[in-house]
């Protein structure tokens, strides 16, 4: 077994020679006396707040640094001159944040920090990013505390490390976010933010597409469950025998095309709205950032709104009865006129509000408790954070199920009612208020696939696409 020798020749203090070849022998899990970058992609993966793909992405760009003669390993040497320069980077980048000089950075000195950056964060959120890294709890940060948690991140310039940061509190997961992501002046200006959107659209339509079949069986259960007393294993039974298996797609063209227009209005709307509701303040908070996301989501709604009437009708439709999008939409302009594109508007938008918020507040509640339960864990991992989503995910849908149930089945104009108050207590009357929730069993069904493929797509388009 290969024991790391120190280069004499490089002049570096005791206590932190003895700290890098501590790491060193961490770091080198077969032993041979050199990091090779599998091993440094394992431990980087570890620290559980990055998927493996973005490990092996910062293990080879830490390699490209480090690695000075090329033999795609590390030895001590090269690992301990490695170090000491970027440590020497990450306390320059330390000292920036400490705006008062005091050896330690505070949440407010964050706030300004990101401020300058074009990031706006409320107080709450520079805590929450404190905490993070916080390990004394005393709510400041030591420049001991801050190059622990960066020490094997491969980059120093602030904005990266920012990003980084505040990637790791939180994975945004499922088809729909409620407020959209925030970009620096840099994405801005660099035009990385629009690779972020073709990113996040690219696994939207391949999550769609793959769980397409579950959820045109949701919609014929809405619609039709009933009336033709069908269940899920007859529901699929009847879709392939009514148009084969290419029919379990039926409307699932319309599900994917909305996916861009959809984001890049509800991205121009949340910046417009959060700088009417900003003003004069250099920032905004929680509640008002969530409001504007909200009230993005629901313009954006209001816009793409007809697709989706489309897309229902298409699901339910007999073969041969449409074309294809464009003359599902003629038609139904023709027979009913334009508002039938609207028909199931307002039951749509009530829905948005109940998912969204319980969503998001169980998300937060089941992490935190996990947290607490379990203090030795200080970085929630991949798999628990989508768990936590797959199950808030689950009960936002229980509270706002009904309505989307309602409004459904006034898209697909399958009744007389054209209230969803009427037609919610028809519903009631006649089906009792497990009929308020026919249909849902497919819709949980997708729910973990669905999360699981947007998650890895994600990660896989970023990595194509040159996302930091």
């Amino acid at each position: 077994m290969s024991q790391p020798q120190v280069d004499e020749g490089y002049n570096k203090d005791t206590a932190d020679t003895l700290r890098y070849k501590e790491l060193f022998e961490k770091l080198d899990v077969n032993k041979d006396g050199r990091i090779e970058i599998s091993e440094l992609s394992t431990a980087l993966a570890a620290k559980k707040n990055i998927s493996n793909s973005q490990a092996v992405g910062h293990a080879k760009k830490l390699f490209k640094r480090a690695d000075s003669d090329d033999s795609k390993s590390l030895d001590f040497s090269e690992f301990v001159e490695y170090m000491g320069k970027h440590e020497t980077e990450l306390k320059l980048a330390f000292s920036s944040l400490d705006k008062n000089k005091d050896g330690l950075i505070e949440p407010k000195e964050i706030q300004i920090a990101l401020l300058d950056l074009g990031i706006d964060i409320d107080l709450e959120e520079a805590k929450r990013l404190t905490k993070r890294l916080d390990r004394d709890g005393n709510l400041k940060l030591s420049y001991e505390e801050w190059r622990e948690f960066l020490q094997l991140y491969p980059h120093t310039d602030l904005e990266d490390i920012v990003k980084y940061w505040r990637a790791s509190l939180m994975i945004d997961i499922g088809d729909n976010l409620t407020v959209p992501p925030e970009f620096t002046k840099k994405e801005k200006a660099t035009g990385m933010w629009w690779r972020h959107l073709l990113a996040g659209g690219l696994a939207g339509a391949v999550s769609r597409t793959s769980t397409a079949p579950l959820d045109r069986l949701k919609i014929l259960l809405q619609v039709h469950g009933a009336s033709k007393n069908l269940g899920i294993a007859s529901g699929f039974k009847y879709m392939i025998n009514e148009g084969g298996i290419k029919s379990l797609w039926r409307g699932n063209g319309t599900n994917v095309l909305k996916i861009a227009p959809e984001s890049a209005i509800k991205f121009a709307a949340f910046e417009q709205i959060k700088k009417f509701v900003q003003g004069d303040k250099k920032s905004i908070g929680v509640i008002e950032r969530f409001a504007s996301g909200a009230s993005a989501g629901a313009f954006s709604q209001t816009c793409i709104y007809p697709l989706e009437v489309i897309k229902t009708r298409m699901a339910v439709m007999q073969s041969g009865e449409f074309k294809g999008i464009l003359d599902c939409g003629l038609k139904i302009m023709q027979k009913e006129g334009f508002g039938a594109l609207y028909r199931g508007y307002v039951p749509n938008l009530l829905g948005i509000i109940p998912y969204a918020g319980i969503d998001l507040t169980i998300y937060e509640t089941l992490k935190q408790i996990y947290m607490k339960k379990n203090p030795e864990v200080k970085e929630p991992s991949v798999m628990l954070l989508l768990a936590c989503g797959t199950a808030s995910s689950t009960c936002g849908q229980l509270a706002s199920y009904p309505l989307a149930l309602v409004r459904t089945k006034l898209q697909a104009r399958v009744t007389s009612h054209t209230s969803f108050l009427g037609l919610g207590k028809h519903i009631v009357e006649n089906e009792g208020l497990l009929g308020l929730y026919r249909g849902i069993g497919p819709n949980f069904m997708k729910v973990l696939p669905a999360v699981s493929i947007s998650y890895v797509i994600y990660e896989k388009a970023k990595s194509q696409l040159q996302v930091k």
